[in-house]
């Protein structure tokens, strides 16, 4: 624990890729390997899920302390991030102990759902009353659910993989397969042997760049596969040894979600794997991701969802063929590969993603234009000469993706932000009008500059009007431009809508807040979307 302690405090204070880089690498080389395991899991994003209701944890932290509950809940305001103020609120005493990672999730955290609360509380209180200030915070993160590191899970995977001596692409492909945090799992994952025969593994998604330069500037157009940018989820259909698995680009399996799969799976030759998109589909055109949502996050799949949200995948790439790995052939010989496929194969949900042909640039953006009418996000062009890469390399892969929506709306509250902004209000809600109030619509976190978030956040600190726990409700004054991607209805919403990754476009200071937009304009732009046109 006390090793693993001070590898986050080591990637929590710098910013430097080097120096997080060797910190990780100087833990993997020395920590045992059941230890490296857990702290793999963790470090790549698999969280715990919460162990103890945070509630409780302020409970218990007040019960210690003596303190109030109302001073935890004010520490937390000013703190801004629960595990860090319930360690420092703690009493000192705790002088740390040197018990390995494994053994202290194992035996301190695994066990909490399955305890009443009060063995929950007798658990906690002893675990606090052995580690020391970090150590307790630490502990807090795991158990919360919360934990989050600086570092990204390609840094840490590359980490690993020098650490271990084995190629990164490698490695980033090994860590999709099924491992668990084991001494015994973790030794196979840095072992130097060749572990291509496992059937279900997937490989290592190639990601797209985002086109912001005018895409003549990528050079002649006929050296550019274009195609139609889906929105739906991206997943590998995976054909091997006579099984189907459907991997999702967060590595997830989810093929209970989408059995209808399985069938496309059964008709695929073995040894083979596709990368595409599942779009929800009906009358030949794509349905709003909102749609899809429904089949999500579950194991089992009413059959009213069949006929309801009937969904298709939408293959565009061939990486394996006969057990072969294609992915070093260039996209154009992998595409005339997979038309070959797809033509052989009589499956009504399996799509083969169109080609879009134009004469130049300028009429392939008027195509462009028409992408919302057509259900899609926009346009992806691939160099025809690159093979399948690894993570996001700029230069083969762009997303073209038509602008996206907007609306003007006022914040009305604020909360702490995480992590290094824990001590700045940077997450607002917005709303607009509608019957003379303001309706909220929106949260969103992201899009100002350093500068413009300090701004703002003396103006919340200066403009308080009520206080509800960490919210603040402000003065409805500053207006921005929040930028969307899409619109879907909501029965969650008090406005009835809910907006798709919202963000902060512009800061509005010339528009007061009289001059807001309206929630019955969203409803236009909502009715205008389930119709398939233009707004």
């Amino acid at each position: 624990m006390i090793r693993f302690t001070r590898l986050f405090q080591e990637l929590d204070r710098t910013t430097r890729t080097s120096e997080k880089t060797a910190a990780l690498e100087r833990y993997f080389r020395e920590a045992e390997p059941a230890d490296a395991a857990w702290a793999l899991r963790v470090l790549t994003g698999n969280r715990l899920i919460r162990r103890v209701n945070t509630r409780l944890l302020r409970q218990w932290v007040a019960e210690v302390t003596g303190y109030p509950g109302w001073l935890v809940d004010e520490s937390y305001g000013a703190v801004g991030d629960l595990s860090e103020t319930l360690a420092l609120l703690l009493p000192s005493g705790g002088v740390g102990v040197n018990e390995p990672l494994h053994r202290v999730i194992v035996d301190h955290i695994l066990p909490l759902p399955t305890l009443d609360e009060a063995g929950q509380r007798e658990l906690i209180l002893d675990t606090w009353a052995t580690f020391d200030t970090e150590q307790r915070f630490l502990f807090h993160k795991l158990i919360s659910g919360a934990f989050r590191v600086g570092a990204s899970k390609k840094l840490v995977t590359n980490a690993l993989a020098a650490a271990a001596g084995i190629d990164a692409a490698v490695m980033q492909h090994r860590l999709m397969g099924d491992w668990q945090p084991t001494a015994e799992d973790y030794a196979r994952l840095i072992s130097g042997e060749d572990r291509a025969d496992e059937p279900g593994r997937p490989y290592p998604f190639y990601l797209a760049s985002q086109l912001d330069d005018p895409p003549d500037t990528l050079g002649d157009l006929g050296d550019w596969q274009v195609e139609w940018k889906w929105d739906g989820i991206r997943a590998q259909l995976i054909r091997r040894g006579g099984n189907t698995l459907v991997w999702s680009r967060g590595e997830e399996g989810i093929a209970d979600a989408f059995p209808e799969l399985r069938q496309i799976g059964e008709a695929l030759p073995d040894g083979t794997v596709l990368d595409g998109e599942i779009v929800a589909w009906e009358s030949d055109r794509p349905l709003p991701f909102s749609a899809l949502q429904r089949r999500l996050n579950r194991k089992r799949v009413e059959a009213m969802l069949f006929q309801d949200v009937p969904v298709v995948y939408v293959a565009y790439d061939l990486l394996e063929r006969d057990g072969k790995d294609l992915r070093e052939r260039s996209t154009i010989d992998r595409r005339a590969m997979l038309e070959a496929m797809v033509d052989a194969i009589d499956e009504d949900d399996l799509l083969l993603s169109p080609l879009i042909d134009a004469a130049s640039w300028d009429e392939l953006g008027e195509q462009r234009e028409q992408s919302r009418q057509r259900g899609v996000e926009g346009m992806m062009l691939k160099r025809k000469t690159s093979p399948y890469g690894v993570g996001r390399k700029r230069g083969d892969w762009w997303k073209w993706k038509v602008d996206p929506f907007t609306v003007d709306a006022v914040m009305i509250y604020a909360q702490l932000g995480t992590g290094k902004r824990a001590s700045l209000y940077t997450d607002y809600t917005f709303a607009v009008w509608h019957d003379g109030e303001l309706t909220p619509i929106a949260k969103a976190y992201s899009g100002l500059n350093d500068d413009e978030i300090d701004e703002v956040d003396r103006f919340v600190r200066r403009n308080t009007l009520d206080r509800r726990g960490p919210v603040r409700v402000v003065r409805p004054e500053l207006v921005f431009e929040l930028a969307f991607e899409g619109i879907n209805a909501s029965t969650r919403h008090r406005s009835g809508i809910a907006l798709r990754f919202p963000r902060m476009a512009h800061w509005r200071k010339d528009k007061p807040a009289q001059e807001a937009d309206t929630l019955e304009n969203l409803q236009r732009l909502l009715a205008a979307r389930e119709r398939g046109v233009s707004p």
